[in-house]
């Protein structure tokens, strides 16, 4: 738990401690980046204004050590900071200030996703199509690596579980509800802001023109 207001991270920590999970408290960029790479968590919870090294350059650290999902806490409901954070490496994020229900659901989610990633992914490689094209856009499942007109675009995990579950029917709509749940492991509709932020983020990386918006119900995936 990375936060520099001592009254928010004691409150989430003590929080969490009583939902069974062992928590680690920093209050700073550098001291989160420490506590990292000295006992490597399964998740963290990271503000986004904080001495030091800010969140985003916190995020980039620590997944540059090790890849490690990250819930990103933001008191600016900016749609720039919020991709700020998703280019860093964070898989979701909220805004502040937020339900303690919300938070440990969330969490418990991202704790969720991480068990079930190395099962989804050998699910996705056994399959015929592990390989996806869609126009020249590839998905390899196989190795996680993704081209667009021969170049290779480098996506965070998450955007790149995002593309995958789009390019596994090209053209068909894809609720939010159903990427929630099948991407984020997320049971209802509650996050589905997340989603929408997520392909703003995947869409400056692939092309805006390849993800097609269906108003009030999801996205779909297109040639160029």
């Amino acid at each position: 738990m990375v936060e520099d207001d001592a009254a928010i991270n004691d409150a989430v920590t003590l929080r969490l401690r009583a939902e069974g999970y062992v928590v680690a408290q920093a209050w700073d960029g550098p001291a989160a980046v420490a506590a990292c790479a000295a006992a490597p968590p399964d998740a963290v919870v990271l503000d986004v204004m904080l001495p030091g090294y800010d969140g985003h350059e916190v995020c980039r650290r620590i997944q540059a050590a090790r890849p490690v999902p990250v819930l990103m806490l933001t008191a600016r409901d900016d749609e720039a900071d919020v991709l700020a954070g998703l280019a860093a490496g964070a898989d979701d994020y909220l805004t502040k200030p937020f339900g303690m229900r919300e938070l440990v659901a969330r969490v418990a989610a991202l704790l969720r996703r991480v068990d079930r990633a190395p099962v989804l992914a050998a699910e996705r490689a056994a399959r015929p199509g592990a390989v996806l094209t869609v126009g020249d856009l590839v998905v390899d499942t196989g190795t996680r690596r993704v081209r667009v007109a021969e170049a290779e675009v480098a996506l965070t995990p998450t955007e790149f579980d995002l593309l995958a579950c789009l390019a596994e029917a090209p053209g068909q709509v894809c609720t939010r509800e159903r990427l929630l749940a099948d991407v984020w492991d997320w049971p209802d509709a509650s996050g589905t802001r997340t989603v929408d932020s997520h392909v703003k983020s995947l869409r400056a990386k692939i092309g805006a023109s390849r993800v097609r918006t269906v108003h009030g119900v999801g996205y779909a995936l297109e040639p160029a």
